[in-house]
């Protein structure tokens, strides 16, 4: 999950923020931010931009915030900024109802931290591609963003080039939490067994696995390895089995063992590929791998 930086959160008081719902021009007692629109031209600029503020209330703090901001002071700057990094005008509302927070920030510190990216070779489509996708990147300063990159290199004996990669399509592990990454890791390595140089491999091809469930990658894993009986090696191969469905992949193991298909050995001539097996729709599934109709599936599939 990603977590908003305390500092994006500190930027009024509880105090002011009383202070600020207690003008009267404003209406006393109110719990939605919608109540505010006909009072604040701010308020009513963003909505005419796209911004949900019925999203944007559940944001810890944010209501206060975007009641202490000034459109033409304060706001046009940040969203003049935003585009000019690359998000696309009818992105902008979407974008500040994730996160608001981002009206609050100082300009310089945005540019900076954008600046630092570009400096490590990220290009101009690859930085609006990440802050389209995960919308905290640029509340984070240069010194977390630096320590994330670093983290993912070192840790998966990445080149800087991979490493960049791997975060441009996964752009949520620079703002997420490091935990449930470590322990992911620990869990490919020390309880699914397998070596550093596959874990490398699997976490290039499928960045996903490192924040899925520890407990989905652990069945997955105890399914294919234990009962299907593929190693290691296939499942480095074709990591993206982690993405998939313990369900698909079990209805189809079952069937194919039913109709004598089960080959996942690539030295045998009726082998069956993991990635087709869990990639290819029901019907594909069943005409091009099965060689059954979709009909005997789901009557099979009622005996299970």
């Amino acid at each position: 999950n990603d977590i908003p930086p305390s500092s994006a959160l500190e930027k009024i008081s509880e105090d002011e923020a009383v202070q600020i719902i207690g003008e009267p021009l404003l209406p006393l007692q109110s719990t939605t931010l919608r109540d505010y629109v006909d009072h604040s031209e701010t308020l009513a600029k963003l909505v005419h931009l796209g911004v949900d503020l019925s999203q944007v209330e559940k944001r810890q703090k944010a209501g206060q915030l975007l009641l202490t901001l000034d459109f033409e002071k304060d706001i046009r700057k940040i969203l003049l900024f935003l585009k000019d990094v690359g998000v696309e005008d009818n992105q902008l509302g979407p974008f500040l109802t994730k996160n608001p927070y981002i009206l609050g920030e100082d300009l310089e510190a945005l540019e900076t931290r954008v600046a630092y990216l570009k400096s490590k070779k990220f290009g101009k489509s690859e930085i609006a591609q990440m802050v389209s996708r995960a919308p905290y990147l640029l509340l984070f300063s240069v010194e977390r963003l630096d320590n994330r990159l670093g983290f993912f290199k070192n840790e998966l004996g990445l080149s800087v080039k991979k490493t960049k990669d791997l975060v441009i399509r996964l752009p949520r592990l620079l703002t997420g939490r490091l935990e449930p990454v470590k322990e992911n890791l620990q869990v490919c390595q020390i309880e699914l067994g397998f070596q550093r140089n596959e874990i490398q491999q699997i976490v290039y091809k499928t960045p996903k696995i490192l924040t899925a469930s520890k407990k989905r990658l652990t069945q997955i894993f105890d399914y294919l390895h234990n009962i299907m009986g593929i190693p290691h090696h296939m499942l480095t191969r074709f990591p993206q089995v982690f993405n998939s469905k313990l369900l698909r992949i079990r209805e189809r193991h079952m069937f194919l063992v039913f109709l004598g298909r089960a080959q996942y050995d690539p030295a045998q001539p009726s082998y069956i590929s993991l990635d087709k097996l869990v990639s290819l729709p029901d019907e594909v599934f069943c005409t091009e791998i099965a060689k059954a109709s979709i009909q005997d599936f789901e009557n099979f599939l009622k005996t299970i």
